[in-house]
């Protein structure tokens, strides 16, 4: 059994409805076409009656007009036939002959003037005219008929009207085509708006469900079931997340006390090895923090970020890591404002892991650049090896490391960068810098 809800339903419900809009409206149209052919043929008929007596109308040798109509014209328009009538009007508007008595005009002899039509036990009589010179007198011929005798033309309006009005089927077909687009389009409303929320469902947006309102019987159950998928998903995410904090959280305080440790032990050997060790550790879980506490921030639209200030913030924080590693750090571009919309905290990890990283990768000696565009956009230069053009699509994926080799990072930093700009709805590129290095450039939408 079909029910109300049901697509089914409301598509049969919609295309009843513009079936009877149609069927309403085309009666009507067709109907006003009738009655406009019907007036057109009448008339033509009417005028090819009235250049019919014309013919008969000449002027005999004093230069009086006679009209002398043959047996068969004058039983046409005798009182006792009582159909058809005539009148032949002069430029004064004087009747000179008539098909009765009358000593007015059948039609009126100014266009714009209504028509008085003939009455006095008829019904209106209705005809049509022409003008004729003849011999010298401007004369009007004027026939009408009685409007209650008009079935005999029947034949001939069926004849002509179809062949008039037969170039309106293809507008109709395609004025239902038009309705059966938008039923459709209203029908399938719901699932179109299902399925573009559907599409904003991410990692950092596992809180959207689909609207089960509005939605027919028939998909209702689908949408559901997608749904209680998106509640085990997102609390598959939850328990992620909370893992990584639990687990980095819990690795920092065993840390915090072997580096302490180690402190006071001698700096030579494999105590050197092991301090490095541990600070690798500690950034790794540092990361990981990160990364667990990125994913329960929000972005709020009205706020916004002065990136000129972030970037001195960090260069204060690592300006001593990289002096310790015997290497600079310069800014550029920060002594004007940069405003931007974002989440100051986000921002700051991943310019912090951007330059964290370049540290890490630029010669000794040399200088990390941080410059702050009035763009929207912060770059960071380093002076090491640069990046292969085939490794920088996947620079940006979790635990990818370039350098296997290396033990000093998991390969989480730039994955971290990524993720904030994704939130933002900004960029970042990387380009090889003049003469040797990598420059990476993070571009945000500015106020």
């Amino acid at each position: 059994m079909l029910r109300r809800d049901s697509l089914a339903v409301r598509i049969l419900l919609l295309h009843v409805a513009a079936l009877t809009i149609t069927a309403v409206v085309l009666p009507l149209i067709l109907f006003w076409m009738l009655g406009r052919e019907i007036d057109r043929l009448h008339a033509e008929t009417m005028r090819r009656q009235a250049d019919v007596i014309a013919q008969h109308l000449t002027t005999d040798p004093d230069g009086r007009l006679t009209l002398t109509l043959p047996q068969d014209l004058r039983d046409l328009y005798s009182a006792a036939y009582g159909r058809y009538a005539y009148a032949v009007v002069d430029a004064a508007g004087r009747v000179l002959f008539s098909s009765s008595d009358a000593t007015t005009p059948l039609l009126p002899l100014n266009d714009e003037e209504p028509a008085p039509g003939i009455h006095g036990g008829r019904d209106v009589m209705a005809g049509g005219s022409i003008t004729r010179n003849i011999s010298g007198h401007e004369l009007r011929i004027q026939v009408a008929e009685d409007l209650s005798h008009r079935d005999v033309i029947t034949d001939d309006i069926v004849a002509d009207f179809f062949h008039t009005v037969g170039w309106i089927t293809l507008p109709i077909l395609l004025l239902l085509l038009a309705f059966d687009v938008v039923i459709f389009r209203r029908a399938m409303r719901p699932l179109v708006e299902a399925s573009e929320r559907a599409a904003a469902i991410g990692p950092a947006r596992t809180d959207i469900r689909l609207p089960t309102s509005g939605i027919p019987s028939e998909v209702r159950p689908l949408v559901q079931a997608v749904n209680l998928a998106f509640d085990r998903l997102e609390q598959g995410f939850r328990e992620q997340r909370r893992f990584t904090a639990d687990a980095a959280h819990e690795l920092r305080t065993p840390l915090a006390i072997l580096n302490a440790r180690i402190e006071t032990l001698d700096p030579v050997g494999a105590n050197q090895d092991l301090h490095r060790n541990i600070q690798t550790m500690s950034r790794i879980v540092a990361q990981l923090l990160d990364v667990a506490e990125l994913n329960a921030m929000r972005i709020d639209p009205a706020e916004t970020v002065d990136l000129s200030q972030i970037a001195v913030e960090i260069i204060e924080q690592m300006a001593p890591l990289a002096l310790a590693a015997g290497k600079d750090i310069e800014l550029r571009g920060g002594d004007r404002p940069a405003h931007i919309r974002g989440h100051a905290e986000m921002v700051r990890r991943a310019l912090r892991n951007l330059v964290e990283n370049a540290i890490r990768h630029t010669a000794v000696a040399s200088t990390v650049i941080i410059d702050v565009g009035r763009d929207g956009s912060v770059s960071v230069r380093d002076y090491g090896p640069g990046i292969p053009p085939v490794d920088r699509a996947a620079i940006f994926q979790r635990f990818w490391r370039g350098d296997r080799t290396r033990s000093d990072g998991a390969g989480l930093g730039l994955s971290i960068v990524k993720t904030v700009m994704e939130e933002h709805g900004g960029s970042i590129e990387i380009t090889d810098a003049p003469r040797t290095g990598a420059l990476f450039t993070m571009r945000f939408r500015t106020i």
